[in-house]
């Protein structure tokens, strides 16, 4: 084997030429990056320095041999001319990997299969012998990659993928892969700032990756010094004298460094059950005199350095999968911003994250952005000098102080502002009728701008807010952007915590979808509506539990309800219930599909001091309508517009089976009763044959309160009786 050997250096798309740069410093000559990778010439002893000092390369492939592919036949002939007898013991283990298509291999899984076949049969035909595969921990790992027609046949020198360092057993949801997070802390400027005795501050740290990648570097350790086992380790062709060397070196470096007074390396997490999982990789790593973590939300942030110095704030906020996160993913950013310019002026400030478009609403401008990937998700690294010059705020005064400027919000787009200003002129139009009428819960906003299109709901001291889809002819971009500009501008326009504002996207909804659960927080707030305590859920399920628009339909079955015997179908959560039974109904009946919800309407019941004669019953409501031989005085039916609940005999579809619902319904009417119909199916028309056979009359006008008269086609509904 020749003194120079061609190498090929693996990394995370992104990371080449940070790589490249990397590569040449530890020895790699005639260097070239392409994707996901650098290609050079090294000797054994920079090959090894390669695999012990790389902090971010995921393999280094010492490259065996070249060579023309035109079929299978000829991949095997190729990989069967290498002299694998200098390689590999021949009762020793392998593992093949392959990569590439082409020359009529077009499945990796055969591919792996012929190359290991070739090395198998050489071996057996020279020695007699034929090792085995090991697909966990081979002596020798073996890659082929095939492309146009060439094949690039290499030895894996690292074995198990460097980002592994081995400090990292426990880890949180969704961590950095190690030699990423060393990427953005090098793009990040961490280097230089830690040979200067800088501070670094990491406010969301979970498992400590930042920390301990910056610990590393501070302290001029090998990221790989702790690992024991190589692709080299069992390889023939490896120099055990040559590598010991170089290990020894690294080690001496390490304890120089280790012996210098420590870097000031904190980190900070909210969620308790990681601070021992990141405090026990810092162990690990050898780093526990170096780093300190503290449990700490984002909003109570300020890095205090033992010196006073300055340095680098970094760190990779979670990103957004759920529904809702919007909100929360914005104010977090948001908390974030305001700490920096308050806490940590002079300081630099680093962000990672797949939501870049968040960072604008930090109050800071970032100077620099570098393009990364984690996995297949893009992202990118904003750079931020937190001085005053760089803040964002509503002060146009240049003679303001910086403490003043650092508690400023961040100040809002112009797009931000007007949503604001309506929410604003809304709130005192809406809040001195709800207060006068006792009204807690109302619509404060619904799509009253089109490009703004938002439901915001009030709940007491919480705020619901709901995202219409946009149409498909608005770019996705655009949407997203105002919908950020609407959640930065409601905590500033109704002076509310964030906390306390919820986020749920709506769209249109078939079958059961619009009461599947979205979450499971599990907490319910306790509302009050004329009087009547109801429990709602603003964050697991895409409704809260309280349809607001009924509000005037269901105070009227109060007044109506006294003496009644009362019948409540599709009852949702009982609200319509609770309400007749506060009215003074001699006994009432719901009837839902759902347990979920039926549970939900007995709470709603006993939050209210009822129990005995009110009944609950589970079913399908044609069914049970069907079976039920009971006779009520006041009725009460809103049904869904489509269900095809698994429990469901059949498909509802409100237009087309609305007809034999209500004839249903009125068969179990009493002479004089009353039968409320409504539905919120926007297209939805009434029958005109049962006019012929009820008195009809339509009330959805009279049953539409302020809060709901910007928007009057929210539903319909009708008063029938017997003629």
């Amino acid at each position: 084997m020749s003194a120079m050997q061609q190498l090929i250096l693996t990394c995370p798309k992104g990371l080449e030429t940070l790589l490249l740069e990397e590569a040449q410093g530890l020895g790699l000559q005639e260097a070239r990056s392409q994707t996901a990778a650098v290609r050079g010439e090294a000797s054994l002893a920079d090959a090894y320095r390669l695999c012990l000092w790389s902090r971010l390369a995921n393999r280094v492939l010492l490259v065996l041999a070249r060579f023309p592919v035109e079929d299978p036949q000829g991949l095997y002939l190729g990989v069967h001319g290498v002299e694998w007898e200098e390689h590999l013991a021949p009762n020793g283990t392998l593992a093949v990997g392959f990569s590439g298509q082409g020359a009529g291999i077009d499945n990796t899984h055969f591919g792996a299969l012929k190359v290991k076949d070739a090395i198998v049969d050489r071996l057996r035909e020279r020695t007699g012998q034929r090792p085995t595969v090991d697909k966990v921990a081979p002596d020798l790992r073996v890659h082929l990659h095939l492309e146009r027609g060439q094949a690039i046949l290499s030895l894996d020198l690292s074995g198990q993928s460097l980002h592994q360092r081995g400090y990292r057993l426990q880890q949180g949801a969704a961590p950095l892969k190690e030699n990423l997070a060393a990427a953005v802390l090098i793009r990040a400027g961490w280097p230089a700032l830690a040979a200067a005795g800088g501070a670094l501050a990491d406010p969301m740290c979970g498992v400590g990756t930042f920390l301990v990648e910056a610990g590393l570097m501070a302290a001029d350790i090998a990221p790989n010094l702790r690992r024991e086992r190589w692709g080299f380790s069992a390889w023939l062709g490896h120099v055990p004298a040559l590598w010991q060397q170089l290990h020894q070196d690294a080690e001496a470096r390490a304890a120089a460094g280790l012996a210098k007074t420590p870097a000031w390396i904190r980190g900070y997490e909210a969620d308790p059950r990681l601070i021992q999982p990141a405090r026990n990789n810092i162990e690990r790593a050898g780093l526990s005199e170096w780093i300190k973590v503290y449990q700490g939300e984002v909003a109570n942030f300020e890095p205090r350095p033992d010196k006073g110095q300055t340095g680098l704030v970094i760190c990779n906020p979670p990103y957004g999968e759920r529904l809702g996160d919007e909100a929360s993913l914005l104010y977090l950013y948001q908390n974030l911003g305001e700490r920096l310019r308050q806490a940590c002026l002079g300081w630099r400030a680093g962000v990672f994250t797949g939501a870049p478009e968040l960072g604008k609403r930090m109050g800071i401008r970032s100077h620099k952005q570098y393009a990364f990937w984690n996995g297949a998700l893009p992202c990118k690294l904003l750079m931020f000098e937190v001085e005053t010059r760089q803040f964002v705020t509503g002060s146009r005064s240049g003679e303001r102080s910086a403490i003043d400027q650092a508690a400023e919000p961040a100040k809002l787009s112009e797009g931000g502002q007007m949503f604001a200003n309506r929410l604003q002129k809304n709130l005192k139009q809406l809040g001195k009728w709800a207060r006068n009428q006792g009204v807690q819960c109302y619509r404060l906003y619904d799509a009253d701008m089109p490009e703004y299109a938002v439901a915001v709901d009030l709940y007491g001291d919480r705020v619901h807010v709901q995202e219409y889809a946009p149409p498909r002819s608005i770019d996705p971009d655009k949407a997203q952007a105002r919908l950020l500009d609407a959640l930065a501008a409601i905590p500033q326009a109704l002076n509310i915590d964030p906390a306390r504002v919820v986020v749920k996207r709506r769209e249109r909804q078939s079958g059961t979808k619009q009461y599947e659960r979205q979450a499971a927080q599990g907490e319910f707030l306790q509302v009050e509506e004329a009087g009547a305590k109801l429990l709602v859920n603003l964050t697991d399920y895409l409704d809260t539990g309280l349809f607001l628009d009924h509000r005037p339909l269901r105070l009227r079955l109060r007044q109506e309800a006294q003496g009644k015997r009362f019948l409540n179908l599709f009852c949702y959560t009982g609200a319509a219930t609770v309400q007749a039974a506060v009215g003074g109904a001699r006994s009432t009946t719901s009837v839902d599909l759902s347990r979920t919800y039926l549970d939900w309407a007995r709470r709603n019941l006993a939050l209210n001091g009822f129990s005995e004669r009110h009944r609950l019953e589970q079913g399908d409501v044609l069914h049970w309508l069907e079976n039920d031989r009971g006779e009520y005085d006041l009725i009460f039916v809103d049904p869904p517009t489509f269900s095809n609940s698994k429990r469901l005999e059949g498909v509802f579809d409100v237009q087309r089976d609305h007809v034999a619902l209500i004839d249903s319904a009125m068969a179990h009417l009493s002479r004089n009763g009353v039968l409320y119909f409504s539905n919120n199916f926007r297209k939805f028309e009434l029958d005109v044959g049962l006019a012929e056979r009820y008195r009809v009359e339509e009330i959805s006008a009279s049953t539409l309160d302020p809060d709901f008269a910007r928007n009057p086609k929210i539903h319909r509904a009708w008063r029938l009786s017997l003629q």
